[in-house]
């Protein structure tokens, strides 16, 4: 029988497991050789080109019985993929400190469109977030996440040393955030709200605020949003119907508020492991509504079976390792916030908009990232990945080694990057030039002494003897 002291060894074990597999997994000490910048983009090439295929199945039906093409969703998403991939490479280009010259000129538009939209902008499907422009739905609500996030780390990053006071981080962050938040739930779109929310406690979190204020914001939140939901009807409905109950208001409306999600389910059921074929669902025949946009994972279930869903969220998964990595080796704070918030952003909404079409959560409206039909949020998705990959460029631009023969004068080490060459030596003119070469005339050899007379000779020999 093993000893208390040998159980608590164990179970510490145990416990430590998980996370010694993540950082084997995340590596965020280790020195970058490009894997992460390689698994953002294959990772996001993978679900945009899974997104356009998908979309082209589930809306075909629906737009040949309105008469139009069955391509015409899938061109369309095609269109403003390649919009946000040409947005995503030019942003991968970019170094992310010059974005800060976009934050107050980003966050002043987003807040005028959202303001035009509550006023001449299209309602669908009870909620008011489209804006027509030049023949083209915008939704500005979507590029709304981005520049707030852009602009929040742009803030926070200038009272680096103010944030451990609970003026400084909330002011002016929370009252413009909360501003934003407002403006969209003005428009009935209670899930793009949380989202956006989402965005703040993000970037505060990952700004390093104290704790105390990082919990009294996201008790806000969740007071927040059950305020907005109890005054709401249609939203209680829903989360009556996902707790299992039917009021008798709800009976009155007389809105099936459990119809999506049995369908979704039901979709997701008959999938199976390898799904009935792409292209052959049968929810998609208007039993789920809005089956190319919120929905469009049930569909994607019943065609491609579990197998799939789990290409989905091991997708998913490679992005949110591959992010987290490139964040955790960001040392200035404006980047760690931008990057952090951007990847709370994605991968939080995509978990959201999965437990919805799980039965997990209550139906909200999130479309699920990379996937579901929308060209303001594809765009929006492609272009905060663009900013990420300008991080990874950053993180494995290599260290170029001293090549043999040349010396540090001639600028081949590392630290030589950006240095001036040594000045040149001055010109000579020709003439010195040449006379500067020639050699040296050769002195004349020494002339022998004299030599006395013949009787100084004599004289001398005499004395040496």
């Amino acid at each position: 029988m093993a000893s208390p002291a040998q159980e608590q060894r164990t179970t510490a074990r145990f416990l430590r497991a998980p996370l010694a597999l993540w950082r084997r997994i995340a590596r965020p000490d280790s020195a970058s050789s490009g894997t992460s910048y390689f698994l953002i983009l294959g990772a996001t090439l993978a679900l945009t080109a899974i997104g356009i295929m998908m979309v082209l199945s589930a809306s075909s039906v629906e737009s040949i019985a309105a008469g139009e093409s069955p391509y015409t969703a899938a061109l369309k998403q095609a269109l403003f993929g390649l919009v946000g991939l040409v947005g995503m490479f030019v942003l991968s280009r970019i170094n992310v400190r010059w974005l800060k010259r976009l934050a107050w000129p980003g966050i002043g538009t987003t807040i005028v469109l959202l303001v035009l939209v509550q006023l001449v902008g299209r309602r669908v499907l009870g909620n008011r977030n489209w804006i027509d422009i030049a023949g083209f739905s915008l939704q500005p609500s979507e590029f709304a996440k981005l520049l707030l996030a852009l602009w929040m780390a742009t803030i926070l990053n200038k009272k680096a040393d103010l944030l451990d006071r609970w003026g400084h981080a909330l002011v002016p962050v929370a009252p413009v955030g909360f501003g934003i938040a407002g403006l969209v739930i003005w428009g009935h779109d209670l899930g793009t709200t949380l989202v956006i929310l989402l965005v703040v406690v993000a970037a505060l979190f990952y700004a390093g605020v104290p704790t105390k204020l990082f919990v009294a914001s996201g008790v806000l939140v969740v007071v927040g949003a059950a305020a907005l939901a109890v005054t709401s009807p249609n939203r209680m409905c829903r989360i009556y119907n996902w707790v299992g109950q039917e009021p008798d208001f709800c009976k009155a409306d007389g809105g099936d508020f459990g119809y999506q999600v049995q369908n979704g389910l039901q979709g997701l059921a008959s999938g199976g492991w390898l799904g009935v074929g792409l292209g052959q669902s049968r929810q998609k025949y208007s039993w789920i509504p809005e089956a190319h946009n919120d929905f469009i994972f049930a569909v994607l279930g019943e065609e491609l079976g579990l197998f799939g869903t789990l290409l989905v969220l091991a997708l998913f998964a490679v992005l949110a390792v591959a992010v987290f990595r490139v964040v955790s080796r960001q040392t200035e704070l404006f980047p760690r916030i931008l990057g952090g918030t951007i990847m709370a952003w994605i991968l939080g909404q995509a978990a959201i908009n999965m437990a919805m079409v799980t039965g997990i959560a209550p139906v909200i409206g999130v479309p699920l990232p990379f996937i579901s039909s929308g060209g303001s949020a594809l765009v929006s998705c492609l272009c905060a990945i663009g900013v990420v990959l300008s991080l990874a460029r950053e993180d494995m631009r290599p260290v170029r080694a001293r090549r043999p023969g040349r010396t540090a004068a001639q600028g081949d080490g590392p630290g030589t990057a950006g240095r001036r060459p040594a000045a040149r030596p001055a010109k000579v003119p020709a003439a010195a030039g040449r006379a500067a070469a020639r050699p040296a005339p050769r002195p004349a050899p020494a002339a022998p002494p004299a030599r006395g007379t013949t009787a100084q000779h004599h004289t001398q020999r005499k004395a040496s003897t």
